[in-house]
């Protein structure tokens, strides 16, 4: 087996098996957007980057409110979830010009989902080639450009600049 070595992600495995909080909680109640990479925050929800993403521009919209179940999601809550997901697939078009995006949700931990408790939306741009060989065979992800640069180009989309 081949190994690469990514010695920054420790301190995120470290921080989050010590705590048992929420990370979409624990980001949308802090006021620090660009180091918890929040790219806007709306009246019930809010817009973040995938610290880990499968493409560059990975993202997510999540709702303030820890709810596990999108039938238990307010009326209010789920419209404006499905604005900030259409205002993200536009962002990102205009930004990255993907080919063609990805948006969806694992709802349950067998579904899929890497934190069960807090529903949230997966928005990727995908290109032709973006799951090649490193993807599918090293099980390794290639990114072009480094987080805060994404939250850079995203920010300001959001902002309308």
């Amino acid at each position: 087996m081949d190994r690469l070595w990514s010695p920054w992600r420790y301190r995120y495995v470290s921080k989050a098996s010590q705590s048992d909080a929420c990370i979409f909680c624990v980001k949308s109640g802090e006021q620090r957007d660009e180091e918890n990479l929040i790219l806007h925050r709306g009246l019930h929800n809010f817009v973040l980057l995938n610290l880990y993403p499968y493409t560059t521009g990975h993202l997510m919209v999540a709702p303030y409110a820890h709810i596990a179940s999108l039938e238990d999601l307010p009326e209010e809550t789920s419209a404006e979830l499905m604005q900030l997901t259409r205002a993200a697939v536009h962002h990102l078009r205009a930004v990255y010009r993907p080919q063609g995006l990805n948006a969806g949700m694992n709802l349950g931990e067998c579904a899929g989902a890497g934190v069960a408790g807090h529903l949230h939306m997966h928005v990727l741009p995908r290109w032709a080639g973006d799951a090649n060989f490193m993807t599918t065979i090293g099980e390794t992800r290639i990114m072009p450009e480094e987080l805060p640069e994404t939250w850079r180009k995203l920010t300001a989309a959001f902002r309308g600049e």
